[in-house]
Formats: structure tokens, C-alpha cells, sequence
């Protein structure tokens, strides 16, 4: 055993063992249910204390151990995917670090310790997509980092904005009972730290980018930790949101985004930039959950997306490994011939990702629908809720009629199959949580159950949306080339599928003008009249000027005798002045 298999497999075996010990300590503080909070002197310096403050419910204990538990397997299955890869101990350590930051945001209730988590998520996530190091990777950390930088400056005024407050706990500013105008600011503050970190619109193009990073990061980065950071810290500030009516606002941008990575995920075809798209989605409707008010079933359904997502990106990764590194779905087909233990995984999460029925993803997923149809909202938050939902089921099974039962559309010579265990066993152990996660999480977090009372075809409705996704994809995936019937046709295409423009209006757009305007002032002003009244202009004018002394003192005679008569001429006018002068 070399010094990386050594390096992945200890820290396998410490993230998993910890991962037990927080969910069985998380169970018994949720069936008690208490709260631990602990205040930690770090150091006293004459009157000032420099407290750390740790916050253990059944949120931060269970949600840790899901966390470590997805990145123990990350880790393992990162033994087998990146096999030969000279620096895998610093991938390792990279992941652990990241882990340790999304641990200091999860059990801080101060907004300190909370910015050097969120930092810390930032920093490392930017060091583990530029890990390929290509100008590709190069762009997609450089968009991932800016647009998280938004996110952390709103954060830092938060912070700045609390200190009116005696205290950075949310605990506290949870029970603040005046309603005024400086807590309305520091909600915004919080809400577009929170959008920024979570990609909701108009943040959203960082996420599909920062698909260049490994396959292993996608599955952590995208199904847990980062993405779900923003969701996370508005569950905890879900009390005040409400008070502050930013409900709609959030309801609203939490359904459009869901809508608009929908329609993008249908037309797209890079496998993982649908996975992507589909981690988009699901963080619309995480985002929505809250608000509508149900912050627990927000969390509920946070915890069982991270499940599934992270299967399904492992299983994403096997598939891009064994067909060359293609991800184009239109080059695979059939691999359910070739690799039928990993097809039974990709399976499995992609239906628990539409809510197929006693899946993890359909105890979260069915009762948000349920409970939103009793909620008060208008009828194109109703639309776009169902709409989403629909659009969900159907890049799923466009996306299982392309991979798994087409036609093989792969080379004749190739290396597909289900041989490494290192690949299997991570899968198959997600793939058991995914399968009874959902129903587990339900009976312990929810002590009386949810009473639904719905109209018949009210009932079904998601059971109906989801039969005509499924019916669109299917019917999608028999298209071979439908972005091609006219000029006007292609470019509505390519504007639902590039996520209505918004990777071009975060680059291009917000560059471009500024790019301009100093190019024209380069040339207006430092190339042009600085030069000519500056440096360029002085060396021309003496220029001439040596010119013509030069063709003064060429040996011309005439010159000189006039030159000589000259300074005769002035001498004698001087002195003859002076003479006149004396006397």
C-alpha cells in the first residue's frame, strides 16, 4: 500500500466512523429533543473575550453526519477514479479541508465563525476546480470564485451591520421582535449571500462551470456542502424572513430558477452539465420550500437530495470513466448490457430524483407539492411549481433513454464493466441510503405526520405532471437534431438552453463595457494626448530642434561668417551700452 492509498483510506475510515457517531448522537437529541450550545473561551486578553460558540441540534448533528458520510465514500471512490495521479494526497487533503470548512459553518451560530467556514468553502472549492489545470478549469474557478466573492462582501456587511445588535448570533436576532428598517437590511444582506452561494438566479452560471473540476469534488461540491451552504443559512434565519414578508421575493426567485435550469437540463448534452442543471433545480426548490414557511421540510428534503446527487454524480463519473472521458450522452447508449451494476445505481437515483414513490427523494419531494397546493400563492407561482416538476421527470428520462436503453452508439473496441470494487461498493452504499434515507428521516424528524387535505385531482397532480414529463422526455430523447428547424427556431433554442444567456451576461456583459471604455481611454489618453503634451511630445519638439541646430553647425561658411557677425554685432551694441551707461 503506496502513501496515497494510504492517505484515502485512513481518512476514509475516520469520516465514516465520526459519520456514525453524529447520526446516532443527532437521533438521540432529536427523539429528546434538546438543543446543546457552547460557548468556548479561546482566549480572554484583559476584558476581552474571544468566545467560540457551537450550536448542536438535530439539524447540525444530523446534517455533519450526512456530510462526512458522503465525503468518506467521495473519498474512497477517489482511490479508484483517480488512480496514477501523482498528487492525490493533495486532492485528499484538499477534500478534507473542505469538509472541515462546511463543518465550521454547519455548528456555528455566530456569523463570524460562520464567514470562516463560508471563506473557507470558497477558497478550497476555487483551488479544487482549477485542480485539472487547463485554460478551461482556469475560467470556471475564476467565474466560481468572483461569484462567490459577491456572497462573501454581503456576508462581511451583514456582519458589520449586526454590531448595533450587542451580538453575531442568529439565535438572537431570531427573537428580535421590533420590526425595523435596519434588520430589513441585514436580511437582504443574508438573502444574497445566500442566492450567490446557492447559484440562484441571476448567480447561477457558476455552477454548471465548475463541472471542470473532478468528478469526486462534483459529487461533494454539488450534493451537500457548497451549493446547499446558502440554503442552509436561510433555514437557520427562516423565523425572520417570514417576519420581514421576503417570503415572496424568496418563493419567487426559488421557482423561476427551478423553472429556467429545467428547461436548460432538456436541452443540453453534456452529461454533467444536466446533473448540474439538475443540482440547479433541486436548489430552486429547496429555495421556494423556504419560502413558502416549511424551513423543516426544506432541510428534510436538503438531506435526501444530498443522497441521491451524490449517487448520482459517482455514478455519472463511472460511466464518463469507462467510455474515454466522453461526456457527450449522444456518443453513449445501451450500457445497461455493459454495465448493469452501475445502471442499476444511475437508475435508482435518477427516479429518486423525480420522486418515484418510497424513494428517499419522494418523502421530501411529494409533500412539498402537497403542502404547497394548501399554501396561498398566485397561479404562476402555481404553474411554474408544477411546471418545474414536470420538466424534472423529463430531462431525467431523457437522460435514461439516451444512456441506458438507446442504441449502443459507443466504439465496437472499448472497456466498459462493473470490475472495480472500488467504484461498486461507495455506489452501492449510497445507493442503500438512497433508497430507504427518505423514509428513515421522515419517522424521526417529523414526530405527527403532515395532515393533507386535497381535492382528488389536486391529489394526483404530481403523479399526472410527472406521467407527461416522463411522456415529453421519452418522446425528446426520439429527436435526433431539434435545434435546427429554422433560424428563429434555433436561436429560442439557444436561448432556453444556454440558461437564458445568463453564463454570457456574467462574463461577457459585466466585462466587455469596462474592457472597452479602458481600451478607448488607453488610446485616448495615455496613447494619444498624454503622449502628445508627455513623453512623445517633448522628444519631438527637441528632436526638431537638434535638427535644426544640426543643420546650423554643418560646414557651411556662410553660417558661421553670419553667425560671427552677428555676435559681433551684439557685442558691440553691448558695449556701446555700457559705455553710455558708465558715463
Amino acid at each position: 500500500m503506496d502513501y496515497n492509498n494510504f492517505i484515502c483510506k485512513l481518512s476514509f475510515i475516520i469520516l465514516f466512523i465520526m459519520s456514525m457517531l453524529m447520526f446516532f448522537f443527532g437521533l438521540v437529541v432529536c427523539v429528546n429533543d434538546y438543543v446543546i450550545f457552547l460557548d468556548w473561551n479561546i482566549v480572554t486578553l484583559n476584558s476581552c473575550n474571544i468566545i467560540m460558540s457551537i450550536l448542536l441540534d438535530y439539524k447540525s448533528l444530523l446534517f455533519m453526519s450526512f456530510v462526512m458520510y458522503i465525503s468518506s465514500l467521495v473519498i474512497n471512490y477517489s482511490d479508484s477514479y483517480m488512480m496514477g495521479d501523482y498528487n492525490l494526497s493533495r486532492f485528499i487533503i484538499l477534500v478534507l479541508m473542505f469538509v472541515l470548512s462546511m463543518m465550521f459553518l454547519i455548528i456555528s451560530p455566530n456569523l463570524i465563525s460562520i464567514l470562516l467556514g463560508w471563506d473557507g468553502l470558497g477558497l478550497v472549492s476555487y483551488c479544487l476546480v482549477i485542480y485539472y489545470q487547463n485554460v478551461k478549469s482556469y475560467n470556471a474557478g475564476m467565474i466560481t470564485a468572483l461569484s462567490n466573492r459577491i456572497g462573501d462582501v454581503a456576508l462581511l456587511l451583514s456582519i458589520a451591520w449586526m454590531m448595533s445588535y450587542g451580538s453575531w448570533n442568529y439565535l438572537w436576532v431570531n427573537n428580535f421582535g421590533d420590526l425595523d428598517i435596519e434588520m430589513w437590511y441585514l436580511i437582504v444582506l443574508i438573502i444574497m449571500a445566500a442566492m450567490t452561494k446557492s447559484a440562484q438566479i441571476p448567480f447561477s452560471s457558476w455552477l454548471p462551470a465548475a463541472m471542470a473540476a473532478p468528478t469526486p469534488v462534483s459529487a461533494l461540491v454539488h450534493s451537500s456542502t457548497l451549493v446547499t451552504a446558502g440554503v442552509y443559512l436561510l433555514i437557520r434565519f427562516g423565523l425572520i424572513i417570514e417576519m420581514y414578508s421576503m417570503s415572496d421575493f424568496m418563493l419567487f426567485i426559488g421557482c423561476l430558477t427551478m423553472f429556467m435550469s429545467g428547461l436548460g437540463a432538456n436541452f443540453e448534452f453534456d452529461l454533467s452539465k444536466i446533473i448540474a442543471l439538475s443540482t440547479l433545480s433541486q436548489l430552486g426548490l429547496m429555495m421556494s420550500t423556504i419560502g413558502l414557511g416549511y424551513y423543516d421540510l426544506a432541510f428534510f428534503h436538503l438531506l435526501t437530495h444530498a443522497l441521491f446527487k451524490a449517487l448520482l454524480f459517482m455514478c455519472a463519473g463511472v460511466i464518463i470513466h469507462g467510455m474515454n472521458d466522453l461526456q457527450d450522452i449522444r456518443g453513449m447508449g445501451g450500457i445497461v448490457n455493459q454495465m448493469p451494476l452501475t445502471s442499476i445505481c444511475f437508475m435508482i437515483s435518477n427516479l429518486a430524483l423525480c420522486g418515484m414513490p418510497f424513494l428517499s427523494g419522494f418523502y421530501s419531494k411529494d409533500l412539498i407539492l402537497e403542502l404547497s397546493l394548501m399554501s396561498n400563492f398566485n397561479l404562476l407561482i402555481f404553474v411554474l411549481f408544477f411546471l418545474s416538476t414536470g420538466l424534472t421527470v423529463c430531462y431525467t428520462f431523457r437522460l435514461l433513454y439516451y444512456v441506458m436503453v438507446g442504441e449502443f452508439n459507443f466504439k465496437s473496441l472499448h472497456c466498459l464493466g462493473d470490475e472495480s470494487y472500488g467504484f461498486i461498493g461507495p455506489m452501492f452504499m449510497l445507493m442503500f441510503m438512497s433508497v430507504i434515507g427518505g423514509s428513515l428521516l421522515s419517522w424521526l424528524m417529523f414526530n405527527t405526520p403532515n395532515l393533507v387535505c386535497l381535492p382528488f385531482y389536486m391529489k394526483i397532480l404530481a403523479l399526472v405532471v410527472s406521467f407527461i414529463g416522463g411522456w415529453v422526455g421519452f418522446e425528446l430523447s426520439m429527436l435526433t437534431n431539434y435545434n435546427s428547424f429554422s433560424l428563429k427556431n434555433y436561436c429560442f433554442i439557444s436561448f432556453l438552453g444556454s440558461m437564458w444567456f445568463m453564463p454570457y451576461m456574467s462574463t461577457y456583459m459585466i466585462s466587455s463595457y469596462p474592457l472597452y471604455a479602458g481600451l478607448n481611454i488607453a488610446r485616448v489618453t495615455d496613447c494619444g494626448w498624454s503622449e502628445e503634451f508627455g513623453g512623445q511630445g517633448l522628444f519631438m519638439f527637441l528632436y526638431k530642434m537638434s535638427v535644426v541646430n544640426q543643420e546650423y553647425q554643418f560646414n557651411y561658411f556662410k553660417y558661421y561668417l553670419l553667425s560671427f557677425m552677428v555676435w559681433m554685432f551684439i557685442f558691440v551694441i553691448i558695449l556701446v551700452c555700457g559705455n553710455n551707461y558708465i558715463f
